[in-house]
């Protein structure tokens, strides 16, 4: 009998608590219905007043100092390693060796191939001679000046592969990472060094659009770092993406000089941008628009009547939007509300 009694008032107490929250939500929507129907069916909205503001066009952006070059290069010849001469941070030059791979193969190569460019050279002057006098065709002498030429091709290419033997810095920079030891055997692409030039940074970071419309290539561009906030640096921008990224925003990075090596790639920093005062400008708030900025279209507050308006919309400054035409100054916006208004809606303001 319990069993069939604990059933029963379980779904009475549901049953009751469902017609609880129906009456609820039927006051609350009776409430809302009031407001709109209030003042003779006004439409309750709020507004606010185009004014002439002074613009302020600096803004600041966070990024990540990146080296101007970091280069991770491989091996060109196969071989053993006989002699490495830097290890990870030391400071390297361009042209300078930094490691000797065993060339004893690649020297009997070039030796060879110097043997091969002397008789193709000979055998050339004896072709000429021999063409002279009728002794050869055109042909045979055409086919003698063709190994020659390959012969020198040989010859080159060996002294090179021999030179490729001394690995060397292919720029200046500061050893970061070694893959190789002494005594190691690489093949060719085998991953030697890793090289960074931190003596120039990049500040990489994105700004929206329309901060990216105040920018231009060589702008200087005033620098803060995390780690030295009481220091100022300074650099100019170098790069300004034409496109957009996935997040609507636009990629730039800003050049700075890093002699003393102070800042670290891999840190945060803060770029600065400043820009001379502007003249006052006519703005009203973003949301005074229907649906985005770019419709172009807003409701004005004309003797308790929403009226719809064209304007033409120039820079959007952070909420708020300069108005270029369409709209004079201290005329009265509406700023919510909107999508219950057609033009000539009778509204009631909500202070």
């Amino acid at each position: 009998m319990k069993k069939v009694i604990v059933p029963i008032i379980a779904i009475v107490a549901a049953v009751v608590i469902i017609g609880w929250v129906l009456s609820n939500n039927k006051k609350k929507n009776e409430e809302k219905t009031a407001i709109v129907a209030a003042n003779d069916g006004a439409v309750a909205v709020r507004a606010a007043v185009a004014e002439r503001k002074q613009v302020n066009l600096d803004f600041s952006a966070n990024g990540t100092f990146a080296p101007s070059q970091d280069l991770t290069f491989s091996a060109e010849n196969s071989g053993r390693v006989t002699k490495i001469t830097v290890d990870e941070g030391s400071r390297v030059s361009r042209g300078q060796v930094l490691a000797y791979i065993d060339d004893e193969l690649l020297d009997v190569s070039v030796r060879n191939a110097e043997a091969n460019y002397q008789n193709a050279l000979r055998d050339l002057e004896r072709y000429e001679s021999s063409y002279k006098t009728g002794g050869v065709t055109q042909q045979q002498l055409d086919q003698a000046k063709l190994g020659l030429s390959n012969a020198k091709a040989n010859l080159q290419q060996a002294k090179r592969r021999l030179s490729d033997a001394n690995i060397k810095s292919p720029i200046n920079g500061i050893v970061n990472k070694r893959f190789i030891e002494q005594g190691a055997f690489v093949a060719a692409g085998t991953q030697l060094f890793e090289i960074v030039d931190v003596s120039k940074l990049k500040l990489a970071l994105t700004v929206n659009e329309t901060q990216v419309a105040n920018l231009k290539l060589g702008d200087r561009v005033k620098i803060k770092s995390n780690v030295f906030p009481d220091q100022d640096f300074a650099g100019k921008i170098t790069f300004i993406a034409p496109k957009a990224n996935e997040s609507l925003n636009f990629p730039v990075e800003i050049e700075l000089t890093n002699s003393n090596g102070k800042i670290k790639a891999g840190m945060y920093g803060t770029a600065i941008f400043e820009f001379p005062k502007q003249a006052p400008a006519l703005t009203v708030p973003r949301a005074a628009f229907v649906g985005s900025v770019s419709s172009n279209k807003l409701f004005v507050l004309q003797d308790s009547v929403a009226k719809e308006r064209k304007v033409i919309a120039g820079r959007i400054l952070a909420e708020q939007v300069e108005i270029l035409d369409g709209l004079k100054e201290g005329e009265k916006v509406i700023t919510s509300g909107q999508i219950n208004l057609v033009d000539g809606t009778k509204v009631s303001v909500i202070k």
